[in-house]
């Protein structure tokens, strides 16, 4: 029951590349109500200072069909000429309005977001057709949660705007022996307070939505300890293979070094233990190599071919040792065994040489 609990349970922190799986899919922490938010606020904005030029576009056009009254025959063509004349001056007065929506919509989104583009969730999947999975995901958690949210937020707008409008209500008795103007007026601000105020509730719900969705997202990409392992082994490798690969790559690595033996100038040994193929060309190198090196059977072995092949063997257990252990194959020899490899070369050279 324990491992069952370690691995079924999600409990690990998501890693880069399962968010970026969640990304490409399209599943990200999206608030819609901050677009609503966003919108609504904005084009309230927009719009008082917009007001006046739209009602005076409106106001031009009502003029110019009244001044044309007098001379206007009443037909079918000139019934649709109107009605193109009134939806076109329509159209073109609220087109900022639109733009500004347009704009607002693009700019919560991908603040929330920043820049995807994916076509994953337009492709078809056959799954959402499953009526029993419809009826499951209708009355799923989420479903209940989105309707209770949805539900709070209509009940709280609905009861900010009740009280706003309530409270002046005493004004309207004021306005009984009013002129209409005034009343027009006083309406006109009425609106744009509970517009206000319902602004500012709908920020405030918008700010709790995208810490909500943020969390919940965050909560659905988490991973059980069985994904992670199969993730690391998608992103690095079974270590079984990979153990392999570094096996093969490590016998490549001897191959070579052996069949660098047959050039070596002298191989130095402990005489058992170790094993070092050095060679040195003057006119070349700047400082002895190390061609090959190995301790126990692979010291042996470059033993073995360094015999076949009549290259020198020279016991120097202190020398072997340490350039066993300070040089890698296919490094100089150090300053401080110059010296001491110097020697040995003379010395083999010297037996070339009778």
């Amino acid at each position: 029951m324990a491992e069952e609990n370690s691995t079924g349970e999600r409990t690990e922190t998501p890693s880069a590349k399962r968010r970026a799986d969640f990304r490409k899919k399209g599943q990200v922490a999206q608030s819609r109500e901050v677009q609503t938010a966003a919108m609504f606020t904005l084009i309230l904005l927009f719009w008082m200072g917009f007001a006046p030029i739209f009602w005076a576009e409106i106001r031009e056009a009502v003029a110019a069909i009244w001044r044309a009254s007098g001379e206007y025959a009443v037909t079918p063509s000139s019934i649709m000429q109107l009605a193109y004349y009134l939806g076109a001056t329509l159209a073109f007065t609220l087109l900022p309005l639109f733009l500004m929506a347009l704009l607002i919509g693009f700019f919560a989104s991908f603040l929330q977001i920043g820049w995807l583009f994916t076509t994953q969730p337009l492709l078809p999947d056959l799954k959402k057709l499953d009526p029993i999975k419809g009826m499951a995901r209708l009355f799923s958690k989420r479903s209940i949660m989105e309707v209770i949210k949805s539900l709070l937020k209509v009940g709280l707008i609905g009861w900010v705007a009740f009280k706003t409008v309530q409270s002046e209500f005493d004004k309207v008795l004021l306005l009984t022996d009013a002129p209409v103007e005034h009343t027009i007026i006083f309406l006109a601000k009425t609106a744009a307070l509970v517009m206000a105020k319902v602004a500012g509730v709908m920020i405030v719900l918008a700010v709790l939505d995208y810490a909500f969705v943020r969390w919940e997202m965050e909560q659905k990409m988490k991973m059980t300890k069985q994904e992670q392992k199969e993730e690391m082994k998608e992103t690095e490798g079974d270590p079984h293979i990979k153990s392999k690969i570094r096996s093969i790559q490590q016998q490549m690595a001897r191959q070579r070094m052996m069949a660098a033996v047959p050039t070596a100038d002298v191989v130095i040994t402990n005489p058992t233990h170790y094993a070092v193929a050095i060679r040195y060309d003057a006119t070349s190198m700047s400082a002895p190599v190390v061609l090959a090196k190995g301790r126990d059977l692979v010291a042996k072995k470059i033993r073995e071919i360094a015999k076949d092949h009549h290259v020198p063997l020279v016991e120097n257990p202190p020398v072997a040792r340490l350039l066993h252990s300070r040089v890698e194959v296919g490094q100089t020899v150090p300053e401080e065994l110059f010296r001491a490899v110097a020697e040995i070369l003379a010395y083999v050279y010297s037996l070339k040489r009778r």
